[in-house]
């Protein structure tokens, strides 16, 4: 983790909207991979299919993963994200592979740092990397039994631990670490706490970005939070950027956005989804479609960062890239008028 490098890049976005990669998982698809890629040489005797674990070809197929990256900086990128979105003991335990864990979490962070550097010493500008921390496959919130409100699969702690073996494993080669997809508050706390305790561990600054999931219609999260409810809820980690991501294309995300453009103190990052999936799961809104989108809520002042989730590819970036131009970004709202948007009066507490 560089400081001159993150010194640099908040320096940027203090000038200009920063814009983030598309969607690794719709690359991925584009490739047509079988079983045998994930698989390797490896992993060629599991007893359980690995198609679909997306991390595991940080080892068996990282020429992919390094010109995934490179198409997104390519087409006009500030910051990509680490291919560890599942890279956890607890997401690996589908596949049986929670001893590789912080393998693929390393290696996705070593891939990603490698070409940022590359890419940035050929085109003259800097490239930020942003850890990507998943919500994982169990929820703390919820639980998975109807029959037994009370259980969990799994604990805080637990949880908190994999999120800090995946962040000490990704931490020497990234910028930022970028808590997303967050549909569960307690799982985004619990990778909070680790990433505060690793910090305190360390001695070195850890700058989070939060990104939260609007689950559909409701406004809410699947914990039952709003958009602002859950700025309140994660307010204290301090984060470099709050915003939100996945489920919603630009047009159903734009109330929410500007729900925490109001009352966020910070920086604001957006990167919806192409739209909906269609009845064969695709995505269907063209790069101009979500570029007109995102225009308009920079050209409304609503965000610091933009990029895109599922269904968005280096062709999406490039477009909202060229249309996001030289717009400034948002001023983040001053704590005092967070009060008075929010109807309550600054105190002071009593000598």
């Amino acid at each position: 983790m560089s400081q001159d490098r993150l010194t640099t890049l908040t320096a940027l976005a203090d000038h200009k909207i920063l814009v983030l990669d598309g969607a690794m998982g719709t690359q991925i698809q584009g490739f047509d991979l079988v079983e045998e890629d994930f698989r390797g040489t490896c992993f060629a005797d599991s007893k359980i299919p690995l198609k679909g674990n997306n991390e595991l070809l940080n080892l068996t197929r990282p020429e992919i993963i390094s010109d995934i990256h490179r198409q997104f900086i390519d087409a006009g990128a500030d910051l990509i994200e680490t291919n560890t979105f599942s890279a956890t003991t607890i997401a690996q335990g589908d596949y049986e592979l929670q001893d590789l864990a912080d393998e693929l979490a390393e290696t996705g962070a070593r891939l990603a740092r490698e070409t940022a550097d590359r890419a940035a010493a050929e085109l003259g500008r800097p490239i930020g990397v942003l850890g990507a921390i998943g919500p994982t496959n169990k929820t703390l919130s919820l639980s998975p039994d109807v029959n037994n409100p009370g259980y969990r699969e799994v604990t805080f702690d637990q949880v908190r631990d994999a999120y800090a073996a995946q962040a000490r494993m990704m931490a020497p080669y990234i910028d930022m670490f970028l808590i997303e997809t967050v549909f569960d508050t307690l799982n985004a706390k619990a990778a909070i706490k680790a990433l505060l305790d690793l910090e305190a561990e360390t001695g070195k600054a850890l700058p989070i970005i939060i990104s939260g999931t609007i689950t559909d219609a409701s406004g809410r999260t699947l914990s039952g939070q709003t958009a602002e409810a859950f700025w309140t809820s994660v307010a204290h980690a301090r984060p470099w950027a709050i915003g939100l991501n996945c489920a919603l294309g630009a047009d159903a995300m734009r109330q929410h956005i500007v729900a925490l453009s109001r009352i966020a103190d910070t920086r604001i990052i957006a990167y919806p989804n192409a739209g909906l999936p269609n009845a064969f799961g695709e995505y269907d809104e063209t790069p101009d479609q979500t570029a007109a989108h995102l225009k308009d809520w920079a050209e409304s002042g609503l965000v610091n960062v933009l990029g895109g989730c599922c269904g968005t590819t280096p062709a999406h970036i490039a477009a909202i890239a060229s249309v996001v131009g030289d717009t400034p970004p948002r001023t983040p709202v001053a704590p005092a008028q967070v009060m008075r948007l929010s109807g309550l009066e600054p105190f002071e507490l009593a000598s």
